[in-house]
């Protein structure tokens, strides 16, 4: 083992035991330890951080994020080896704008799963239309569907425990009864075509392992298509079921007549946001929601 990759080892033991993950600087170090060393550098300098960081082709946001990484690393380092530079901040533009969320009507809900229990082989026709459907049911994130353990999910009992979420924020989320109903069939039909899996994951991929993020955003890109709910400027992505489950949330909410300031609370700790803010940002992500907010600001002003 170099040097280089020692100090990473110690840097990423260190910053684990404070609590925090970085599971991201464990991938991307080492990559970083690589191109330093075919170099021919025995340390950090700004300008081969700068060069390793702009090696992706992703968005500029993903540079700044790789250049953040190394700069966690070089600040480290620095006060080991005294050679080592930390590249400075705002190399790259680290401004975000969120996708436009696409907002699944209940018609397009029931074709994708009906696409989905016509996928090949029926293993993965089970997994898809019972994980669709939860996210579609439940607001769960894609990350926490998929980190779910058969331990996480409690039929009889009718909830999901989500551990180690978002922000390291674990949680319960309660099943409708006709939800829980549902994911009983997937497990019968799971556990028939795979009694010897080779993973304790709750949803199973055809050849018995847990599905990866990717494989579910393919198969969903590839149903959408086929669906023709997908084009160049309308883009169906996972976490639109959550989307879609917040927004009808508030609708129904609004429509009720209920005082969202009062509930968005439990909203929020429902979705597992950290700040009810988050919560809210879902107001402005649905025209029906804008102008049900606008009718009630007008009556709150009594039509002024």
């Amino acid at each position: 083992m170099s040097a280089l990759n020692a100090h990473v080892e110690d840097y990423l033991r260190l910053r684990r035991a404070l609590g925090f993950k970085l599971e991201r600087a464990g991938q991307l170090l080492p990559q970083l330890v690589a191109y330093l060393e075919a170099a021919g550098a025995t340390t950090v300098s700004a300008d081969l951080a700068i060069a390793w960081a702009r090696q992706t082709e992703a968005k500029s946001i993903h540079r700044a994020q790789r250049l953040t990484i190394a700069r966690g690393f070089a600040r480290y380092l620095q006060t080991i080896d005294p050679l080592t530079e930390v590249p400075p901040p705002g190399v790259f533009p680290t401004s975000y704008q969120r996708p436009t969320p696409y907002l699944w009507s209940e018609t397009d809900v029931c074709r994708v799963l009906e696409a989905a229990q016509a996928l090949h082989p029926p293993l993965r026709a089970a997994s898809h239309h019972a994980l669709f459907g939860l996210m579609s049911a439940s607001g769960m994130r894609i990350g926490e569907v998929l980190g779910l353990t058969r331990e996480d999910v409690d039929l009889v009992g009718g909830v999901i425990t989500i551990r180690e979420a978002k922000f390291d924020r674990s949680r319960l989320v309660p099943l409708h009864p006709t939800t829980a109903e549902e994911l009983a069939r997937y497990v019968a039909e799971r556990d028939r075509l795979c009694p010897r899996p080779r993973s304790r994951a709750f949803f199973l991929s055809s050849v018995g392992t847990s599905l990866s993020r990717c494989g579910v955003a393919k198969t969903l890109r590839e149903i959408t298509t086929d669906l023709g709910l997908r084009t160049d400027s309308i883009r169906p992505r996972p976490h639109d079921f959550r989307h879609s489950f917040a927004v009808e949330t508030l609708i129904r909410w609004m429509r009720a007549g209920m005082n969202i300031d009062e509930h968005i609370g439990a909203l929020s700790t429902y979705l597992g946001h950290v700040s009810p803010a988050d919560t809210y940002w879902y107001l402005s992500a649905s025209p029906e929601l804008m102008a049900l907010a606008a009718e009630r600001l007008e009556k709150a002003g009594g039509g002024q």
